[in-house]
């Protein structure tokens, strides 16, 4: 499999959140039905989303388990909704070896991992199927991973060398390097300190695994603490800057909700950077 077009021209690349839960932090219960679930994809691939990331389990922080049989029942028929109407580039946000297979078999390109290929079986998949993968860092579990001490000694070192021991497994499993990214957790077992470091650290991250970046903080916790912000509808001002740090220090891939505003706001970033680099 040849290195995916959305991630082969150098730009930045926006992946757009299709969450088909109830539950989830910001949007959970938006797309019940089919119509509904075309019209927001529609609305996110003219806006500029080069993939949709399709998940049907919340991870929150302190999110309960959801049962195979109920992961696969919310996501299958969105699936393949999508890809009978045309959406090609598909990522599928489970942890489960068996959802991550049916979801392939059904056409989606994209594995985005919070667990890291840690679930029994995950990794030999990986590397039957090749697809294109990312290996999140999370402390813990959804339902506890922000309760007790939080503190590391040196958070990007830390998450830096475990991001690169997954990485280099599920190559050694037969999935090819460039398949792969690597996404620092942000909001995953970790406090607004780490956050932000790992934020500005991307460049030491990818250096450290060999592998592109995926950076998600869109309409987090972290940014209604910081900016005192409650509704995480009114957090794309503070996502947007957080973005835009990442970017700067060398992400690549943008997992958000609002993928218009992201676009024009990388397209602004993008010349900027370019701009920069001609006058040095």
């Amino acid at each position: 499999m040849a290195q995916p077009p959305w991630l082969s021209e150098g730009a930045p690349v926006v992946m757009g959140i299709l969450n088909l839960t109830p539950d989830s932090f910001s949007d959970g219960g938006e797309l019940t039905n089919k119509d509904q679930l075309l019209a927001r994809a529609e609305s996110m691939r003219s806006g500029g989303a080069q993939l949709l990331d399709l998940g049907a389990v919340s991870t929150r922080p302190g999110s309960l388990l959801v049962s195979q049989e109920e992961e696969l029942h919310r996501l299958l028929p969105a699936v393949e909704s999508l890809i009978s109407e045309g959406f090609e580039h598909l990522s599928i946000d489970t942890y489960r070896p068996a959802v991550a297979r049916a979801a392939l078999a059904a056409g989606a390109c994209m594995i985005n991992d919070v667990r890291a290929a840690r679930e029994p079986g995950m990794l030999e998949l990986l590397g039957e199927r090749k697809p294109w993968v990312c290996l999140m860092h999370m402390r813990g579990q959804p339902e506890t991973m922000q309760r007790g001490e939080l503190g590391y000694r040196d958070a990007l070192a830390e998450i830096g060398a475990w991001l690169a021991e997954r990485a280099q497994a599920a190559i050694a499993a037969g999935l090819p390097q460039a398949h792969l990214l690597i996404d620092p957790g942000i909001g995953f077992g970790k406090s607004d300190t780490d956050n932000l470091g790992l934020t500005l650290g991307c460049a030491e991250l990818r250096a450290a695994s060999g592998c592109e970046l995926l950076y998600g903080a869109s309409r987090k916790s972290l940014v209604g603490r910081i900016a005192g912000i409650d509704s995480p509808q009114q957090r794309l001002p503070g996502s947007l800057s957080l973005l835009g740090a990442a970017f700067r220090a060398g992400a690549r891939v943008f997992r958000v909700h609002d993928v218009a505003e992201t676009v024009q706001f990388l397209k602004l970033e993008l010349a900027l950077l370019q701009a920069k680099r001609a006058r040095a």
